[in-house]
């Protein structure tokens, strides 16, 4: 009865963080003079943003070898096909990685006890369902299905070294090795399959080729965690205690996965392969809008989190307000460069693919308006309002599937575009409304223009 109680007592120091000034200070947790916690978010997000940048561009070269290389019909099969193990793969993860990062930031005044067990009860449910997935999706993403509970581990895992305030395995491994080595892979199954086609499968190899690395980004991760990971006892109840938490922002995440990936399947259910191509080609920068958000939310996650843990409304403000500058001044001249020159860039991957021109305009538009917002949906969350997160996603991705469906048929890639815009405009302005009104944050103010001096980056 006593090792429970203890066993109780030491689950409960991970979930409750002490608030007197002194434990924060010991911590790390309270911020010195110079602005040094949002340094080092600017210094995170940095070089989450830089390795956003890197893999825009690999996928963008990735892209043009396959659309400049096979026919229209064959690349719009493969990046729907990668874009459906995407999505399954974003699902499968239940949103295990944040609700680690959530346990292991907790954790560190409590010596992180009972950490692995945490870890194991995130890794277990996503494997399974990644399998699950797996054998269900078989028929339609062939030898990219096994690949499933690989992407599902290696992105918990990643997550669980930021819960220790590591960035630079997920910057290097999933923004820098990964991307490059899809590129490098398929680059070289592009080479083979024009050099000696006969038996060879576009869709076997091409997938083999861009599904391989994640293996290697698995097993780095494993090691990059395992110089983090303390040895510390099992303590009972840490599943419960984790998807007590984690399980409603899964079913919000998994609704996440499918918004930024169903546009592309649903073209090519509705307007065919070739659609899908054209598409998938013109929005291929919309990868830097969503992976630079992704960057500065993962150096600022942890941060925030503390700040409303402790009520520190103040210091989530500004956070928010400096994490939603450097998204627009790091954003907004790739948007209009792409809107100037989208003529041109989109005939890169071949003449067939001008017609997607109207589609980066809506793009390049759409994604102005939303970095504009900041990450406003990461800010709600971290603020306890999953419920509310999980709604305005509901609606977001009801928005685009009846738009998708009502345009689609007559506009082709183009009525995705403006589905997808719908949703995505719906995505940005609920959560903003929800935090003026509950809190009144705003993803512009004093904090702007004080987050782009350099002092700031260099008291980190």
């Amino acid at each position: 009865m006593a090792a429970l109680t203890r066993a109780a007592r030491a689950r409960a120091a991970l979930t409750r963080v002490p608030m007197t000034r002194a434990v924060r200070a010991r911590a790390g947790r309270l911020p010195v003079a110079g602005g040094t916690v949002v340094g080092r978010v600017a210094r995170g997000g940095l070089a989450g943003v830089g390795a956003a940048v890197v893999t825009a561009l690999a996928q963008f070269a990735l892209v043009m070898v396959v659309t400049r290389t096979f026919s229209v019909e064959v690349a719009g099969a493969f990046l729907t096909a990668t874009a459906l193990a995407l999505m399954a793969a974003g699902v499968a993860k239940l949103d295990a990685g944040n609700g680690l990062v959530f346990f292991i930031v907790r954790a560190r005044t409590a010596g992180y006890r009972g950490i692995s067990g945490y870890i194991r009860a995130g890794l277990v449910p996503g494997l399974v369902a990644a399998t699950v997935a797996g054998l269900a999706l078989h028929p339609h993403l062939g030898f990219l299905a096994p690949a499933l509970p690989v992407m599902v581990a290696a992105d918990v895992l990643l997550a669980a070294t930021r819960g220790f305030g590591a960035m630079r395995p997920t910057v290097v491994l999933d923004g820098v090795l990964l991307p490059t080595a899809q590129l490098l892979l398929v680059t070289a199954a592009a080479w083979l399959l024009t050099a000696t086609p006969r038996g060879l499968s576009p869709q076997t190899w091409l997938g083999l080729a861009w599904a391989a690395p994640y293996a290697a980004v698995l097993v780095l991760a494993a090691a990059a965690l395992r110089g983090h990971l303390p040895r510390t006892p099992y303590l009972p109840g840490t599943c419960r205690d984790l998807w007590r938490h984690t399980a409603p922002r899964s079913v919000a995440a998994a609704i996440q996965a499918v918004f930024q990936r169903l546009d592309i399947v649903v073209v090519a259910v509705l307007g065919g392969p070739a659609q899908a191509a054209v598409y998938a080609a013109a929005t291929r920068f919309k990868v830097v809008g969503q992976l630079a958000n992704q960057g500065l939310a993962q150096a600022a996650q942890p941060r925030l989190v503390r700040a409303l843990a402790d009520g520190e409304l103040e210091r989530a403000r500004e956070l928010y307000q400096a994490t939603t500058a450097w998204l627009v001044v790091l954003t907004w001249p790739v948007w209009l460069g792409y809107a100037l020159l989208a003529p041109w860039v989109l005939r890169l991957f071949g003449a067939e693919y001008g017609s997607g021109v109207p589609v980066a305009l809506v793009l390049a538009a759409t994604m102005m308006v939303a970095t504009a917002c900041g990450m406003v949906d990461v800010v709600l969350t971290a603020a306890g309002h999953t419920t509310a997160s999980l709604g305005n996603l509901v609606t977001a991705v009801a928005a685009t599937v009846a738009l998708d469906l009502a345009l689609i048929p007559a506009h082709g890639a183009l009525g995705a575009a403006l589905g997808w815009s719908g949703g995505m405009l719906l995505k940005n302005a609920l959560p903003l409304w929800q935090l003026h009104r509950r809190y009144g944050l705003r993803p512009f103010g004093r904090h702007s223009l004080a987050a782009l001096r350099v002092r700031t980056w260099a008291a980190a």
